[in-house]
């Protein structure tokens, strides 16, 4: 007899790669243990029919920023693992606790915790505001190699850099200079971080991916795509989290109040990531800001063989934790990607991206057990995705508001 074991049999399969038929997945304790056609379920093993339902691996959320209540949000929508690029480093460590001892309960985290930013520079404004706690800055070359060695002693999985001048805000701040970016990728190169850019305009974004940077945490807002970019991050193997759910509240848009209707993900919103979701983006006059800019990148890049991955920076005004990736992938196929692909960016590629991340985002013998079940087939209708029947993390089953069985 198999104990702590169950059976997902009848879904339609999304691999994090590609769909496949109908098959049984086979979780024994907090692994999965083998995908396959036709599987006879193991004596005492609970076994789940999922006929007309699809089966996903846990969805990452590449770009996020962790708050209280955050993960436990993320994983009532089927978002297991998030991706934190810049939270307090106390706090990151006390819910990663909490996650690795009550799996069921929030999502995994992994994270930058204090990002690499100049004096003055975003997001210390967030500090005067009392939502940060005051955290380092760096000024010049010579303390980066003693900046990274104090992000790896606090527990970060990654280095974030920020570059940032407020063109897009409106809201003109100090800006990392290059020579400190150059600096800082080196050190952390030389350490095994992945390091990853905040840039919203395309300079900076150029500047980022000339610089040896891993990753861009956004797409730019400022300037259509240019061929110099998209040659530039195609040779230098750097992903790119688009992030248009938060791009498009940077706009202007206004697609929360939506999102929170959703009559799959409403239900699931608690009271701090509604508000979130319904907040407008504060820009100041002069903001350059174009949501097509964005848009038109995605296709360009993925045509050029550029890895995306999806993400929402989860909790700036006009996302929430969870519910957002979900717009993401909508967001993503608007912009040219197919379904599949969209959900590879929020599965397999961030699993192959960051390196802590490798147990998992497939469905494969031997991966960690974070699955999402959704009812329907979002091969034809990426936003299928919210209609979220079941939840586990690592072999757990998630108790979902409104879900039984």
């Amino acid at each position: 007899m198999v104990r702590d074991a169950f059976v997902v049999t009848g879904a339609a399969v999304f691999d994090g790669t590609r769909f496949r038929p109908p098959a049984s997945v086979l979780v024994v304790a907090d692994r999965i243990a083998a995908v396959e056609d036709r599987l006879t379920p193991p004596t005492g093993a609970t076994v789940v029919e999922a006929a007309g339902a699809t089966l996903l691996p846990g969805l990452v959320d590449a770009h996020t920023h962790v708050s209280a209540g955050a993960l436990e949000a993320a994983l009532r929508c089927g978002v297991t693992t998030e991706v934190d690029m810049f939270a307090d480093p106390a706090l990151i460590r006390s819910l990663r606790a909490r996650a690795a001892a009550d799996p069921a309960a929030l999502a995994d985290v992994r994270s930058a915790g204090t990002g690499a930013t100049a004096p003055g520079g975003h997001p210390t404004v967030l500090v005067d505001l009392g939502r940060l706690a005051p955290f380092p800055t760096i000024a010049r070359p010579d303390q980066a190699a003693a900046f990274v060695a104090a992000r790896i002693a606090e527990g970060s999985d990654h280095l974030k850099v920020v570059l940032e001048d407020g063109t897009t805000t409106g809201r003109a701040v100090p800006r990392l200079p290059d020579d400190v970016l150059r600096a800082l990728v080196t050190a952390a190169h030389a350490e095994g971080l992945v390091v990853v850019a905040h840039a919203l305009t395309q300079a900076d974004a150029l500047a980022a991916v000339r610089a040896g940077v891993d990753g861009l945490a956004h797409l730019f807002l400022d300037e259509p795509p240019s061929e110099e970019f998209v040659a530039a991050a195609a040779g230098s193997g750097v992903f790119v989290v688009p992030t248009l759910t938060s791009l498009a509240a940077r706009s202007g848009s206004r697609r929360g109040p939506a999102l929170a209707a959703d009559p799959h993900l409403g239900p699931l919103l608690d009271p701090a990531q509604r508000s979130l979701l319904l907040a407008g983006f504060p820009a100041g006059p002069g903001a350059r800001a174009d949501l097509r800019h964005a848009l038109d990148a995605v296709p360009r890049l993925r045509d050029a063989g550029v890895r995306l991955l999806a993400g929402t920076d989860a909790a700036s005004p006009g996302t929430a934790h969870g519910a957002s990736l979900h717009d993401e992938l909508d967001l993503l196929v608007q912009a040219g990607l197919a379904p599949g692909e969209a959900l590879t960016a929020a599965t397999a590629a961030p699993a192959a991206a960051f390196p802590a991340l490798a147990d998992r985002g497939r469905l494969a013998p031997g991966l960690a057990a974070d699955l999402v079940l959704v009812d329907g087939g979002p091969r034809a209708d990426v936003t299928v995705t919210r209609r979220i029947r079941a939840v586990w993390r690592r072999g757990r089953r998630v108790p979902l508001p409104g879900r039984t069985g």
